[in-house]
């Protein structure tokens, strides 16, 4: 049996959290969205922002945390939205392209902050690695 070397078994750890944090939020956000809407919601132009921050939270894990997932998880992502505003109508709810646009730009700046926030991380643990002495 080969022993990870604790750089590795990091890395790992980071993957599972990444791919764990997305897929409860795509639960989640299934159940949300293919439930019946809360009264105030209905026919309310917060429903665009929700499924935005809903989308983008999904895309963003990923992209800080295990980034070679980008591949597959974005395009996942974005199918994912389109088959719930396909669902809705046979669940009580209406499906509509101001949705489906809302989820795709969602991810899209999920995955920039992510990658973002992933760069600039990653040059800070670069530079306080090299003040060591």
């Amino acid at each position: 049996m080969t022993q990870q070397s604790p750089n590795q078994d990091r890395i790992s750890k980071r993957h599972r959290i990444a791919l764990l944090a997305t897929s409860i939020l795509a639960v989640v956000i299934a159940v949300l969205t293919l439930s019946s809407p809360h009264q105030s919601l209905q026919g309310s132009q917060w429903d665009k922002f929700y499924h935005f921050i809903a989308f983008m939270a999904l895309a963003f894990p990923c992209a800080l945390l295990y980034a070679r997932t980008l591949f597959w998880v974005l395009p996942t992502a974005i199918l994912f939205g389109g088959a719930i505003e396909l669902i809705q109508p046979y669940v009580g709810r209406g499906g509509e392209w101001a949705d489906f646009v809302a989820d795709v730009v969602g991810v899209a700046i999920g995955a920039i902050l992510g990658l973002i926030l992933r760069g600039f991380l990653s040059r800070r643990a670069r530079i306080h690695a090299t003040d060591k002495p």
